[in-house]
């Protein structure tokens, strides 16, 4: 009897494994055929072209660019700064134009619509301003902001002196990332953090967002992970479930966990030698999102209603265990 049984439970998992193919293979051609109509207006193209008597024009096109404490020769000033026309320069030489990155916000907004009917296509403007890897893209709920020199690539050298772990973040191919995190954070309930499980969940709840709203992006790209770093994480995440579950910080309230697991590092802190030379910074987040993926396939409910869930709700029925 027992012969019999362990074939017949992999076929049953082959076959639901191809009913889920099939219904994300659906839904994503209903999500394509979502009507979004937008451009991403070169303003760092605008002001590089212009001269001060289009100040007037420039400003009533993008009123936004243009705070009442600075007055106009300030922008005067600004279209002649030699740091600025470098910044300009660059901008224009790395992004001659925006097809790869329309394409994939235009994806990414299309999967927002769908799974909140009540999202509204924001004006896009993308711009060439001072680095500022802190604030990577600016959203709001009319307006984007894309600061293109944030996205030169890891070898530019505007970003001498910035941290390497940094640095690797600063790639064209995060720019819709980032966008789609602070999307993730918008849409996302955060319940008041008590334990470190708490970030993990929630770690775990954006990056599950981003499965849904980016799936053209590769799960290293989502953690803003290089393939080296997310491939380390994959073969050791026994050993990461393991430490976290022995050293008992899943439920420590220990302010110091996140900082040690959480925040952007340039490796994540087990305080001990080997592991930490070799770990990426952020590996709760991998954790976290690990989690909130067992919950989701363990469970029949929706993803808008798994936004809303408690840590304790998730983790109770994840019954998450690590891929060894």
């Amino acid at each position: 009897m027992k012969s019999l049984l362990k074939p017949i439970y992999f076929l049953l998992l082959t076959f639901l494994s191809i009913l889920s193919c099939e219904k994300e293979d659906k839904t994503e051609t209903e999500i394509a055929k979502i009507n979004i109509d937008f451009t991403i207006e070169r303003f760092d193209k605008a002001f590089a072209e212009a001269k001060p008597e289009n100040l007037p024009e420039l400003k009533e096109t993008f009123p936004f660019m243009f705070p009442q404490k600075y007055d106009d020769s300030f922008w005067a000033n600004q279209m002649v700064d030699t740091l600025q026309l470098e910044i300009q320069s660059e901008v224009l030489k790395k992004f001659k134009d925006l097809k790869t990155e329309t394409s994939e916000i235009k994806s990414l907004f299309q999967h927002l619509k769908y799974y909140f009917p009540q999202f509204k296509t924001p004006r896009i403007v993308s711009v060439a301003s001072d680095v500022d890897y802190r604030n990577k893209v600016i959203v709001t709920d009319t307006i984007v902001i894309l600061p293109l020199a944030n996205y030169l690539g890891n070898e530019h050298y505007f970003y001498q002196g910035i941290q390497e772990y940094i640095i690797e973040d600063l790639e064209p191919e995060f720019m819709t990332v980032d966008l789609a995190d602070n999307y993730a954070k918008y849409y996302t309930f955060q319940q008041r953090r008590k334990t470190f499980l708490d970030d993990l969940i929630y770690e775990g709840k954006l990056l599950y967002f981003k499965d849904k709203v980016i799936p053209f992006k590769t799960d290293a790209e989502k953690l803003n992970y290089t393939e080296d770093e997310y491939k380390w994480t994959q073969a050791n995440e026994e050993y990461i479930w393991r430490y976290f579950v022995d050293k008992e910080v899943l439920f420590s309230t220990d302010a110091k966990l996140p900082s040690r697991f959480i925040n952007p590092a340039p490796f994540s802190k087990f305080y001990l030698e080997q592991i930490d030379t070799e770990s990426p910074g952020e590996i709760g987040k991998y954790i976290g999102w690990q989690i909130v993926r067992a919950y989701m396939d363990k469970n029949t409910i929706s993803f808008k209603q798994m936004l809303t869930k408690s840590t304790e709700e998730i983790y109770d029925n994840a019954n998450y265990k690590p891929k060894k």
